[in-house]
């Protein structure tokens, strides 16, 4: 609930600190006297627009500071708290704050971190409500007319969610299975066309490599093979130089016992004739290896363009061929087996609308039940709000498949006929600023809601009316009061502000040519006189003083 309200510049008023509690508290003054002032400030920090002329002249900014106490953050707060990583410690105020520049601009914090204006709007409907002439908001937008009415029926709303998106699940499965299963269909002929060309390839993993390397040996061969022709015509023959060396060697062989360098001599030619022999037969083993047969490397040449060819057209590496032949083999396959598939997942995605189908008509049975019920209780408050000519009517209708949702198959709105024989029609459509305003206070309390916005705040319900009228509109505030925690009305009627248990007076006082707002919480002896003024005008007198003592003594 809203505990205090810090105001500082905001039109009117230069510095103002009010307090509140529990229970019903009313706020009266003078007309012109700045309620609307403090509407205006609070609608800051809940949101509404930063307006410059909200600034006080003369000064350069302005700023308003709502508290809120909590047993427990609401749930729709601590998500959008979490959300915008703003941290609150369990049992800590929810303080939000709100600055306007003169010149243009505002800032927003929330317990002294920087927060966005969006953020503000978002956590505005669970912390207070508001009921004026002229709301377009809370229980008169239909949008939420559907969540008042499963609060008030107890509807398995949460059950009912989880069917829906199950059901929408399945049918997701579904859908991308139907196109998977067209998209296969589609590229089925040139899957098989392609997966018949590399088939008839039958590519192999490394082979690229493999034909490479052979290719690069064989163009050697064919380049070398003139030169080791000339070097095998050079060590052939008896006339070779392998053949000379070793004539020499022989004929020195008979003479080497003569003298010691001559057996070096032999020695050193003995090697020679070694490393020779070695020369000749590595030679040989060279022309071998580069031997090379011309219709061989036309077909290792011929399989490297077929294979790259192949790879280019898919877009992909040759050693990457294999893997796309049974990619292929895979995808058509998935087609053979899709059929069942889609058997299957049909099956499931209408069992899981029949799923939700029963939950939804569960919800619009409680639906249509609670709905009699509460035009009854509407009805019951009626008439002690000068409305016993007007009817009340919950409108449960029934959806076309297609705007089927999470909440079921229902369009729930509040319709109203003020006059007999007058057609019913929205809230906000036909009903006068007053009527409008009794309305709600009477839906309200046939109501009775639990789980709204923590402060809810009526501004100026009984305007127009008086008497029996307004004994009746204080009386179902109050009783408001005790249910919601925390409810503040702006009045002019002396029999609701009889029943408040807070009173705070609104005055507006000059000097010179500066003008202030004032507010101040009234004691008892202050409550008797302001209720007294507005019993009497300008002018208290004892008799007003004394019927303000009966209003106070009779609640």
């Amino acid at each position: 609930m809203l505990t205090r309200l810090s105001i500082r510049n905001i039109v009117l008023i230069e510095a103002l600190d009010l307090d509140f509690a529990r229970g019903l508290g009313v706020l009266t003054g003078e007309t012109g006297a700045g309620k609307s002032i403090l509407l205006d400030a609070l609608g800051l920090v809940l949101g509404d627009r930063a307006e410059t002329s909200l600034v006080r002249s003369g000064e350069d900014k302005a700023s308003v500071t709502a508290s809120f106490e909590f047993a427990a953050l609401p749930a729709l707060v601590a998500a959008a708290l979490d959300e915008a990583d703003i941290a609150i410690e369990p049992g800590e105020p929810l303080m939000i704050r709100r600055q306007v520049r003169a010149d243009g601009g505002s800032k927003a914090f929330i317990n002294d971190q920087p927060a966005s204006v969006a953020l503000l709007r978002e956590l505005a409907p669970a912390l207070v409500e508001l009921h004026g002439q002229h709301d377009d908001r809370g229980l008169v937008n239909p949008r939420g007319h559907r969540a008042l009415l499963d609060r008030y029926a107890g509807t398995d709303v949460a059950g009912l969610e989880h069917a829906f998106a199950e059901w929408a699940r399945a049918e997701a499965q579904l859908s991308e299975a139907r196109a998977s299963v067209e998209q296969a269909r589609a590229d089925q002929d040139l899957l098989i066309a392609h997966l018949a060309e590399l088939a008839a390839l039958e590519p192999v993993a490394g082979e690229e490599e493999r034909l490479a390397l052979a290719r690069a040996d064989m163009q050697k061969g064919e380049k070398l093979s003139g030169d080791l022709e000339e070097l095998r015509h050079i060590w052939e023959g008896s006339d070779s130089p392998l053949a000379a060396l070793r004539v020499a060697a022989r004929r020195l062989d008979r003479i080497a016992d003569q003298h010691p360098l001559l057996a070096e001599a032999l020695a050193a030619l003995d090697r020679a004739v070694i490393e020779a022999g070695e020369a000749e037969e590595r030679l040989e083993k060279a022309a071998e290896a580069l031997v090379h047969d011309p219709m061989e490397l036309e077909r290792a040449e011929t399989r490297l363009f077929d294979l790259r060819a192949a790879a280019r057209k898919h877009r992909c590496e040759v050693d990457d061929l294999p893997e796309l032949m049974r990619t292929m083999r895979a995808r058509l396959d998935a087609i053979e087996g899709g059929e069942a598939q889609l058997d299957a997942l049909e099956a499931a995605a209408k069992e899981a609308r029949s799923a939700y189908v029963v939950a939804a008509e569960k919800a619009h049975d409680a639906r249509a039940a609670a709905a009699g019920k509460l035009d009854a209780a509407v009805a019951a408050e009626l008439a002690p709000l000068k409305l016993d000519a007007a009817k009340f009517r919950t409108q449960v209708a029934k959806l076309p498949e297609d705007r089927w949702g999470a909440q079921g198959m229902d369009a729930v709105e509040f319709l109203i006929s003020t006059n007999p024989g007058a057609d019913f029609a929205a809230l906000n459509k036909i009903a006068s600023g007053g009527e409008l305003s009794r309305f709600i206070l009477a839906l309200k309390v046939a109501l009775a809601e639990k789980g709204g916005a923590a402060t809810i705040i009526f501004d100026e319900i009984d305007r127009g009316v008086g008497g029996a009228v307004a004994s009746a509109i204080g009386e179902r505030l109050a009783r408001l009061a005790a249910n919601e925690g925390q409810l503040l009305a702006v009045t002019h009627s002396p029999q609701v502000a009889a029943r408040g248990q807070q009173h705070y007076f609104i005055a507006k006082a000059s000097s010179g040519t500066v003008t202030r707002t004032s507010v101040v919480l009234l004691d008892q002896a202050g409550r008797q006189e302001e209720i007294a003024r507005m019993l009497s005008g300008a002018e208290v007198t004892p008799e007003a003083r004394a019927q303000a003592d009966r209003l106070l003594e009779g609640v």
